[in-house]
């Protein structure tokens, strides 16, 4: 039985954790948090699940890493050298391990499989995402991630800047791809590559319609990380 405890419980993500965890045979819930919790009640948990914010997900995976435990991270924002930092943490304390997921859909982990594959053939690559009225940050993590695996995809290539780069309206650049974000009532989540070639254009497109298409993903990433050490990021190091 792996005991989890849960960092942002009372959020959407933490409360579908919540409810895989009372569903799993081989989960039981150690302790759920929010915002007025003492960090301390994670301690003891087999791993931890973080659904926080931004500003406060780096503290509790410090935190997490300094009493050696094991921590999924589902929270955005998270970037390269924040990743190298948690290296550093991580040497002091081997038998800790840390997992950062920004998507926990399999649909969304194919769809940037995918994107990375085409991506050796295509020059001209813009991704747009939209997700629902309620998400505070943009771009998001997935959006981040694909353009991240995108640029490793293209190592050795260049992409030609585009013209008008420097206005807001095409795009955040991240990796060398520009990221438009939309955030609109009515919307889950749905991102879409366009990649664009001589006289074609190949759109690759991943659409989230509940919660409910997470709860595989974030089991898997629970079930992994109750044995992992060190950093890994990406559902695609689960699966």
């Amino acid at each position: 039985m792996i005991s989890v405890a849960i960092l942002g419980a009372s959020g959407r993500m933490g409360a579908l954790t919540q409810e895989l965890v009372n569903d799993a045979l081989n989960l039981s819930l150690h302790a759920k948090l929010n915002s007025q919790s003492d960090i301390s009640h994670m301690l003891g948990a087999d791993v931890i699940v973080d659904f926080t914010l931004p500003d406060v997900s780096p503290k509790m995976v410090e935190f997490a890493i300094e009493h050696d435990q094991k921590i999924v991270v589902g929270t955005s924002g998270w970037n390269q050298s924040q990743f190298l930092g948690l290296e550093r943490l991580l040497n002091l304390h081997p038998k800790a391990g840390v997992l950062v997921i920004p998507n926990f859909s399999i649909g969304s982990m194919l769809a940037q499989s995918f994107a990375a594959q085409a991506a050796r053939y295509f020059d001209s690559i813009e991704i747009i995402e939209a997700h629902h009225a309620g998400k505070i940050d943009s771009p998001s993590g997935t959006a981040v991630r694909t353009a991240e695996v995108i640029s490793k995809a293209r190592s050795g290539m260049v992409q030609p800047l585009l013209t008008g780069v420097d206005q807001k309206a095409r795009g955040e650049i991240f990796a060398g791809i520009p990221i438009h974000s939309i955030r609109l009532q009515g919307l889950s989540a749905k991102q879409e590559v366009l990649l664009g070639g001589d006289s074609e254009v190949l759109s690759i497109s991943h659409e989230v319609s509940s919660l409910g298409a997470y709860s595989n993903g974030i089991r898997l990433a629970i079930e992994f990380a109750v044995s992992a050490t060190g950093l890994h990021v990406g559902l695609d190091k689960v699966v």
